[in-house]
């Protein structure tokens, strides 16, 4: 069966590849924040994002930082502390065909706020 052909004629290639990183982030989003961690395995938590979502149809490339001076503010007195939505900076890079999206999450001082929006789209 063709995929794109039954459930995705409806959408152009540049509007899939924003759809298929738009959900993306929203399931990273959500499945991730309130994971514990600290700074002995904030790297592996960042590769284990990147890694698990990159196998999701259409996503090329997933990049994962997190703010280390956020988690020191945070930290509990048990040497851990959750993450949290404001500590995350990703890039998912979506493709369909030729259309390349780039969805992105980052605090946004201004609007004190992790925003999710379309970096860019090729």
């Amino acid at each position: 069966m063709d995929v794109n052909k039954k459930y995705f004629s409806n959408l152009s290639s540049r509007e899939r590849a924003i759809f298929e990183g738009g959900i993306t982030m929203g399931a990273l989003f959500h499945q991730f924040v309130g994971t514990p961690f600290n700074k002995k395995n904030v790297s592996s938590l960042e590769k284990a994002i990147e890694e698990s979502f990159q196998l999701q149809p259409a996503i090329e490339k997933v990049e994962v930082s997190i703010d280390l001076g956020m988690l020191d503010q945070s930290m509990t007195e048990f040497q851990y502390t959750s993450l949290t939505g404001d500590m995350l900076d990703v890039k998912i890079y979506s493709r369909v065909d030729d259309a390349l999206a780039v969805i992105r999450i980052k605090f946004v001082e201004e609007l004190n706020y992790p925003l999710m929006f379309v970096e860019d789209i090729q």
